[in-house]
């Protein structure tokens, strides 16, 4: 089965649907079918592998056409997106130990979860 992301104002992923690999021979074939049923125009194939567009798209993500890629809404606002995988990175890295933190944006640390 082949997916595809609805794209909406500012490129952003509305919806996304599955098309059955028989007619979505192709992207463009999928895209063709989609707009053939639902009279519209802006649909981009995802995978859910992401091993290509980056990531697999999920309602609320955006599409950005100059990397080529799904993107998903900033979590906080220090993180920083990593250009090569496109995905949201904390500004330091989560401690790798045996305890559950969560992201404390007040502070720009990790907190232990108790």
């Amino acid at each position: 089965m082949a997916n595809f992301a609805k794209l909406g104002l500012n490129s952003k992923v509305k919806a996304v649907l599955v098309v059955n690999d028989n007619i979505a021979t192709t992207e463009q074939n999928g895209i063709d079918f989609l707009i053939k049923l639902f009279n519209y125009h802006f649909w981009v194939q995802t995978y859910e592998d992401g091993n290509i567009r980056k990531n697999c798209a999920s309602v609320g993500d955006t599409y950005d056409e100059d990397r080529d890629a799904f993107i998903a809404p900033k979590p906080y606002a220090s993180w920083i997106l990593n250009e090569t995988t496109c995905l949201w990175e904390a500004p330091s890295a989560m401690p790798d130990d045996d305890e559950n933190y969560t992201w404390n944006e007040s502070t720009t640390t990790w907190d232990i979860v108790e």
